[in-house]
């Protein structure tokens, strides 16, 4: 899970599907990516399970499908927790 969040362009998706459902043109434009990139950035992220795709007419649109928190604090506490939820 670590992997798939370690990618700025895959945190900016999940903080666009956060708001509400997005379909994929709207996510390229709203994140600055072509269409290969979001394509490779979405794959991973539905294949992780953090989001799923479905069809609205003749558009695909993503959803969040789980609540994901990370927290790291400093020393003397020193916590490193990602947090997803099922």
């Amino acid at each position: 899970m670590l992997e798939v969040l370690s990618s700025k362009n895959r945190l900016q998706i999940l903080k666009l599907l956060s708001r509400r459902d997005r379909y994929v043109s709207e996510i390229m434009e709203l994140a600055s990516m072509d269409g290969r990139n979001a394509k490779h950035h979405l794959d991973a992220l539905e294949e992780s399970g953090l989001i799923e795709g479905y069809l609205q007419g003749r558009r695909k649109y993503y959803r969040l499908l789980k609540e994901v928190r990370l927290e790291i604090s400093p020393p003397p506490e020193g916590r490193f927790i990602l947090y997803t939820t099922d």
